[in-house]
């Protein structure tokens, strides 16, 4: 049954509760010797192919140098098994801590990027800057992603949704509607 809601007057600086665009990622990146890990839910796939993700790095946020300077960062996405990582990475910065030795992950060699992968992550997308003309105005980065490696189980893993106010939302059922899609729109 179809439900029909009754609405109040929501905050307008509160709507990322709603509309936070997918799931929370760590995001990896290096330069020289120096390398972090930042927490990221504020991330858009914007084309298919080229592979291209817009992202939003502060500023103030250690890795934005590493990243901005580097041209390359690799979105590894952690799954429920990792949430108090998660949220502890978003609590510090990389300028003080390695946040690797700190939070008790692995970093991995990737296959393209010179940033590490994260090995408890169930993927890895390696990326490097294809446009930084938002970067000023916006601190927003559109990556390509150059080179992907992925669990093959499970197939849907649990990932991380945050809501804001220290609340995540695990996904949850699977839904599919694969028989009503026409055929060329299936990948």
């Amino acid at each position: 049954m179809k439900g029909r809601f009754q609405k109040a007057e929501f905050p307008v600086e509160k709507v990322r509760c709603y509309l936070e665009p997918g799931p929370i990622v760590l995001v990896s990146s290096a330069l020289g010797e120096e390398r972090n890990i930042m927490t990221m839910g504020w991330h858009t796939v914007m084309e298919f192919t080229p592979s291209l993700v817009g992202c939003v790095i502060a500023e103030s946020n250690h890795s934005f140098r590493l990243i901005r300077e580097s041209g390359e960062c690799v979105i590894n996405l952690p799954t429920r098994a990792l949430l108090d990582e998660v949220v502890g990475i978003g609590n510090t910065t990389g300028a003080e801590v390695d946040k690797f030795a700190t939070f008790g992950l692995t970093p991995e060699e990737s296959r393209v990027v010179n940033a590490p992968s994260i090995l408890e992550c169930c993927a890895c997308f390696e990326c490097r800057l294809a446009d930084d003309s938002l970067v000023r105005k916006y601190n927003f980065f559109v990556f390509e992603v150059v080179y992907a490696r992925a669990a093959r189980r499970p197939k849907h893993p649990e990932t991380l949704h945050y809501t804001g106010n220290g609340v995540f939302m695990v996904s949850g059922k699977i839904l599919s509607r694969r028989a009503k899609f026409r055929p060329e729109l299936l990948d």
